[in-house]
């Protein structure tokens, strides 16, 4: 039996013991409070709900940085939502201009998994190189301003954290980020939630064990219906596209949206755009119901109010395809007068417009890769000695392409905006067989070219195909020095981000000994370089009286000379670019001989990727005026092989050129 308390006790006063009841009532319900709170399952969102509800842009990220707003681009909100664990969806394809904000709806997506549905995922970029790019740039901030994915990502600074740069470990998950170019990224651990971004700058093989995207999506095939495939890129080429192809196999939605003068909905086209010429701030859109013009203006409330619809079947129905242009930018992003600016600014370089069909209107350039006329190409060669290096031309490289009974060596010079002129045509009597036939390769890269300006140049890279006796090519390579000489295997397909790949390691023999690793290839994307030669080809030349007037010849253009044989000319334009089907019906490019013989061809396209190896597609401009500076005077007799020296001309301390390796090393 417990004694009554005293009211005149000193430790209590008149209720007190009312007041210490109702607070360890209050506390006990706090703690019940709390206690739910924590077993409590988080909210049913979408992906989109997510976003709105927990994502943060940092600063250094996005260009409106703050709190993430769905409807700034209210077309995401479905492609966001089919990438949610409740819709039916299991691949999503996103065909877009650059810069619409897919990217950060698959960021988005990321951080929903990491906090709403956990488990394994893998985020592929083009290379290694970008997904550590992105993990810095984007994924590291998604973290760091998000309190709830920062609770379940530990810092990188903490012992065994599980948060490396390509990986980052939270409870019920994992997300590992790799490149498309790495075979062994690819397939290292099985992924419910795959992210491919930009898959048309991927390789055309991850380490020669076949495309990435089918090595990708093979991880995912143990979850069966809960996976989730989220594929997104600006398109390419037709034909080639991997997008178009995922795009094409899909229901194709398009995002329709409401006239804001009759109510018709529709989906905006470029060529319902309008502008008077020469005037592109004039720009609106007419409607192709009314045909009343739209300003800019409407197309937040058009937005808003769009919706997407399916304008075809899907071969699967599991697959869902979304394609937008950046004709629906919001305001503020890219506008309509940007964009009419663009395209009149692109005229005249197919280039130009090919890169404009392809970030501004979401959709493939068509290459027509009909060979030039040769007689064409015939008529307007250009006058000047065989064996000079004309003034333009900076530095030189050479294509060798090995036959049986001979090598044939193009030597092509280098200016600016890859202006080229065809320098030498040699012709060396011999298949890979004879050792007199590579002493004469050998002294081909001995020998030196005199420039108009009075320098001599020796050949900066030689790249070698070794699609013929390829042993033979190693040997000689390792012989004479992989600084100067480049053996290339020639790979069909586009890749125009990066068209020459290497290099790698392969075996070669020496004395008849095998050399593990003894060799390094090059992989050289030659439909690229066709594809570009052709372009090149076909650009129009300044006439005489245009050129005595100032004008420039266009970037690219190849120069040919009047010593160049009619059968030189009939190489060069041997095949043709061809439209074909596959099996499963999708359309594909495949380049064809039009005549037996071609090696005039691929020496320029072996020339090219020596000069892509050399680095010329990188150069600076500082770069670029170097090398004019150093031919602006006669060098002397002691020049080192491939260095344009000007004795008692160079100023202390400037570093002359280094871009032309000698086979005993690099300056």
């Amino acid at each position: 039996m417990y004694a009554p308390t005293s009211t005149n006790s000193p430790r209590s006063g008149p209720n007190s013991g009312d007041e210490d009841g109702l607070r360890d009532f209050e506390g006990a319900a706090e703690i019940l409070r709390a206690w739910g709170n924590g077993i409590r399952p988080d909210p049913d969102l979408t992906v989109s709900e997510w976003a709105d509800r927990h994502r943060m842009l940092a600063s250094r990220a996005s260009a409106e940085p703050g709190r993430y707003r769905t409807m700034r681009t209210p077309y995401m909100r479905e492609i966001m939502d089919r990438l949610s664990p409740g819709d039916a969806a299991q691949r999503v394809v996103f065909m877009k201009a650059a810069q619409v904000g897919a990217t950060e709806a698959g960021n988005n997506w990321i951080g929903f998994a990491i906090h709403q549905a956990p488990g394994p995922m893998l985020a592929v970029q083009p290379t290694v190189e970008l997904a550590k790019r992105n993990s810095r740039q984007r994924i590291d901030p998604l973290i760091d301003e998000s309190p709830e994915l920062r609770e379940r990502v530990k810092p990188a600074r903490s012992r065994d954290a599980g948060n490396t740069m390509l990986s980052k470990e939270f409870a019920g998950g994992i997300l590992i980020m790799t490149g498309a170019n790495s075979a062994v990224g690819l397939r290292s651990t099985p992924a419910r939630y795959i992210f491919l971004d930009e898959v048309d700058a991927y390789p055309a093989s991850a380490d020669e064990e076949g495309d990435p995207v089918t090595l990708a999506e093979a991880r995912s095939l143990t979850f069966a219906h809960r996976r989730k495939v989220f594929l997104i890129s600006t398109p390419t080429i037709r034909g080639l596209s991997r997008i178009e192809r995922e795009f094409e196999a899909s229901d194709q939605r398009r995002y329709f949206v409401p006239c804001p003068h009759c109510g018709a909905m529709q989906w905006m086209k470029f060529d319902r755009l309008r502008w008077q010429k020469g005037k592109p701030e004039t720009a609106e859109y007419l409607c192709e119901s009314c045909d009343q013009p739209i300003a800019e203006h409407h197309k937040t409330a058009m937005l808003e109010r769009g919706e997407w619809r399916a304008t075809a079947v899907a071969a699967d129905p599991t697959t869902v395809g979304y394609h937008l242009s950046a004709l629906y930018s919001p305001v503020g992003w890219l506008s309509w007068s940007r964009i009419a600016r663009s395209w009149e600014a692109a005229q005249g370089s197919d280039e130009a417009i090919k890169a404009f069909r392809n970030t501004i209107l979401g959709e493939t350039w068509v290459e027509t890769g009909e060979a030039p006329d040769w007689q064409r190409l015939y008529d307007r060669r250009e006058a000047w000695r065989p064996g000079m290096v004309p003034a333009g031309g900076l530095f030189l490289t050479a294509g060798a392409d090995v036959q049986k009974d001979r090598i044939e060596v193009d030597v092509w010079a280098w200016g600016r905006g890859l202006e080229s002129w065809l320098v030498d045509h040699v012709v060396i009597e011999g298949g890979p067989d004879r050792h007199d036939a590579w002493d004469q390769l050998t002294a081909v890269l001995d020998r030196s070219w005199p420039h108009e300006n009075g320098a001599h140049l020796r050949i900066a890279r030689l790249a070698i195909d070794t699609g013929y006796e390829a042993p033979a090519v190693y040997a000689w390579s390792r012989k004479v020095g992989f600084a100067q000489v480049a053996p290339v295997k020639g790979l069909e397909g586009f890749n125009r981000s990066s068209p020459v790949s290497g290099p790698t390691f392969v075996d070669a023999t020496e004395g008849g000994k095998r050399l593990r690793r003894g060799a390094r290839l090059w992989t050289v994307a030659v439909s690229t370089f066709k594809a570009e030669t052709y372009r090149f080809l076909r650009l129009e030349h300044p006439t005489a009286e245009e050129r005595d007037e100032g004008a420039a010849f266009p970037p690219g253009t190849i120069h040919l000379p009047t010593w160049v044989e009619s059968e030189w000319l009939k190489q060069v334009v041997a095949e043709q670019l061809v439209t074909v089907r596959t099996k499963r019906g999708f359309a594909k490019l495949e380049w064809q001989k039009l005549r037996e013989r071609n090696e005039a061809l691929d020496c320029r396209v072996y020339a090219r990727a020596a000069a892509w190896i050399a680095g010329a597609d990188r150069w600076p401009e500082e770069k670029w005026r170097d090398l004019e500076d150093q031919l602006g005077a006669t060098p002397t007799d002691s020049d080192p092989a491939g260095q344009i020296h000007r004795p008692g001309q160079v100023p202390q301390g400037k570093r002359r050129s280094d871009w032309i390796g000698r086979r005993e090393g690099w300056f």
